[in-house]
């Protein structure tokens, strides 16, 4: 039994650069990458969802069900970042290093409490991947991806977390402690589809 830690699809303001707006759907491209990581994960086996209930997750979410008949639960707790006030704005325009470990956006999270909240749903995707049968996929976003590696999963010996995950990609965590990344941010499966969207 595994863990598939999944980034959703592409969001037009992945495309554009700009900091991600909650309610924004996947673009077209999105649609058919989400399409192309169900068709990869009902493959591999999946048992059950938990996703994000952000738009964009979900999105990515109900196209893995579609594919598996897994049923889909929802955690804000996997929610991205907030960025409050920043959020629509476009990254050329910050003045400001918004991933800088002591910046905290107004209106927004710190990286500390960011953290704390993803560690506070690391044990519920612990419990819910032992109560299914087969395989967990966990639909979500770029940084809870880079929190969750950076402080609960054991990477290859020649991998560091990374903030820039890939629209769309998949990591495969064993199912059970230490809880070893076995492939990480893989989007194999998105072949020819060009350059990946933006951290957030």
């Amino acid at each position: 039994m595994s863990i598939f830690l999944i980034r959703h699809g592409e969001t037009d303001c992945n495309a554009a650069r700009i900091v991600q707006l909650p309610e924004v759907p996947l673009s077209a491209r999105g649609v058919t990458q989400a399409g192309r990581l169900a068709h990869r994960l009902a493959a591999l086996g999946v048992g059950a969802i938990i996703s994000s209930d952000l738009r964009r997750a979900l999105m990515t979410a109900e196209h893995v069900r579609a594919a598996t008949g897994a049923p889909i639960a929802l955690d804000e707790g996997l929610q991205e970042r907030n960025f409050g006030d920043l959020r629509g704005q476009a990254y050329a325009d910050l003045k400001i290093d918004l991933f800088a470990p002591e910046y905290e956006p107004p209106g927004g999270e710190l990286w500390e409490r960011f953290h704390a909240r993803v560690d506070a749903v690391w044990p519920r995707i612990v419990a819910a991947a032992a109560a299914t049968s087969g395989n967990l996929a966990v639909v979500t976003h770029g940084l809870v991806c880079y929190s969750l590696a950076l402080r609960h999963l054991r990477l290859p010996a020649d991998e560091d977390p990374v903030a820039r995950w890939h629209n769309a990609s998949v990591t495969i965590v064993d199912g059970e402690a230490p809880w070893s990344v076995r492939l990480l941010n893989c989007a194999a499966h998105l072949e020819n589809d060009g350059p990946a969207g933006g951290a957030v």
